[in-house]
């Protein structure tokens, strides 16, 4: 499971040239311009924080910024696809996740956690369209 939490405020300075591939920054720019009421790059940020927190656990060794892309969707879910060898579970390699993430109350959250049993097909997250519920009972969105 990857999950993290970041304050509600874009990046300092240029750390979003540092941390983002092209097509991420482009992401980014897309989503700002549809709607400034989330720190894109921050959730950029957490979104790769959190796919690292699956990573190593499974992978155990680093994995760089540009390790994997990035696709964020305004609707609250968000994927990784790895760019290097991808890590196994259960014997099979992961090539991408899925997660969520939500904007509330000053606070960015994201989250990834792998079914409990890994089959022969891609591993993505389990979750439907359906509204999750967590962190107190609100909705993750």
């Amino acid at each position: 499971m990857g999950i993290d939490a970041e304050e509600s405020a874009p990046l300092p300075g240029d750390l979003l040239d540092l941390v983002a591939l092209p097509a991420e920054r482009d992401l980014v720019e897309r989503l700002g311009a549809q709607s400034d009421a989330v720190p894109w790059d921050r959730l950029l940020f957490s979104c790769k924080e959190a796919v690292y927190k699956v990573w190593f656990p499974l992978a155990q060794r680093m994995l760089g910024f540009d390790g994997a892309q990035i696709d964020i969707d305004s609707g609250g879910f968000f994927s990784a696809r790895f760019l290097v060898p991808p890590p196994q579970a259960a014997g099979n390699p992961v090539p991408r996740l899925t997660g969520r993430w939500m904007h509330r109350d000053g606070f960015i959250l994201t989250a990834i956690a792998l079914p409990s049993s890994v089959n022969e097909t891609p591993v993505r997250s389990a979750h439907t369209r359906a509204p999750l519920r967590a962190f107190s009972g609100t909705e993750i969105r």
